[in-house]
């Protein structure tokens, strides 16, 4: 089998998967109907690796348009110190696409035993994960067999949105045109191969995003450490200028997150500030033709709230693209595997 050939499978068939998940809306709101009428006060968000990117966005989704408090589980409180604080009243979401991680699921189980409302986003709805919590929905990916985690990421992306959008009492009207919008960014490739060539040589990285667009910044360090070894760094655009700005120089590549919105707008500023120092800057998104940057890889324009799930499939191509063209298999990355079993 050529090198490749699963992880290139896996991210074409991401259209298909947004239209099967905008589909099956109403299983979704459901269980947004149940969060609802709860009315949490609080809300926590617990996962690993990809998880815990895509766990970002939907910390972004619930303080924007849910306008609730929200906070990062630490799972070591639980698992190593066995912390248990008062969650009466929290909603409570475990992100696994596995859903076979001992230290998720000991959360879970422990918040919701502690009075939290538990709700489970897996790709696996028969998983120990997906039982353990009060409600649980399935990112509907299907089985996924390269170990870079890519159609389950998107899917994830996307659930979590129609989630946080029916609660709110939405339809999910911004993220319906996905599927078609998708299809046209898989189908340019041209500046995601002249990326390719542009960075094959790269031995480091930095990602960088403001806003939504954080969590894209985030998955896109990993990616690009997993498959290709690069040597690859996330800050959001604030941070970066505190400090982390003083290392960026003619050799270092800078991967941007710029879509439109008030993220995109943000970013700008911080990427004139790394333009000035010669930093080789490589913009995505709706909002990068706007950008201080050497190479751009547009994409079609969409609400911002859902422009995570586009901006993540030229990240998931160009890691692809790099990982061959350093003469690896981003299938089998080296000492790697699919579940994260710490605890």
């Amino acid at each position: 089998m050529p090198a490749g050939k699963h992880m290139t499978d896996e991210i074409d068939q991401q259209p298909a998967i947004f239209a099967d998940l905008l589909a099956a809306q109403h299983e979704i709101a459901e269980v947004a109907g149940v969060i609802a009428r709860r009315k949490p006060r609080f809300a926590l968000l617990a996962a690993r690796g990809s998880s815990d990117h895509a766990a970002l966005y939907a910390k972004y989704l619930i303080e924007v348009l849910l306008e609730l408090p929200v906070g990062l589980v630490s799972p070591s409180t639980t698992t190593l110190y066995g912390a248990r604080p008062d969650l009466t009243d929290v909603l409570l979401i475990s992100v696994s696409q596995s859903g076979g991680s001992p230290d998720l699921l000991r959360v879970t189980e422990s918040g919701r035993e502690r009075g939290a409302l538990t709700a489970a986003i897996t790709n696996n709805t028969s998983s120990p994960l997906a039982e353990a919590a009060e409600l649980s929905l399935g990112i509907r990916a299907g089985q996924e067999q390269a170990v870079a985690a890519t159609k389950t990421y998107s899917a994830t992306l996307l659930t979590l949105y129609l989630l946080v959008d029916a609660i709110r009492g939405g339809d999910g009207t911004r993220a319906r045109a996905l599927p078609e919008l998708a299809t046209a960014a898989l189908s340019e490739r041209g500046a995601v191969d002249e990326a390719v060539q542009r960075y094959r040589f790269a031995d480091r990285m930095v990602t960088t995003g403001r806003g939504y667009s954080l969590a894209t910044a985030q998955e896109a360090a990993l990616k690009l450490a997993e498959t290709s070894y690069l040597s690859a760094r996330a800050y959001s655009g604030a941070d970066l200028l505190h400090g982390p700005v003083a290392a960026v120089d003619e050799e270092t590549a800078v991967l941007a997150l710029n879509s439109n919105g008030r993220g995109g707008e943000s970013i700008r500023e911080v990427l004139d500030v790394v333009h000035a120092r010669g930093a080789d800057i490589c913009a995505i998104g709706s909002g990068a033709a706007h950008s201080a940057a050497a190479h751009r890889i547009p994409l079609p324009d969409c609400a911002e709230e859902v422009s995570p799930v586009l901006e993540v499939l030229p990240v998931q191509q160009l890691a692809l693209g790099l990982a061959l063209a350093r003469g690896f298999d981003p299938d089998s990355p080296r000492g790697l595997n699919k579940v994260t079993k710490t605890t």
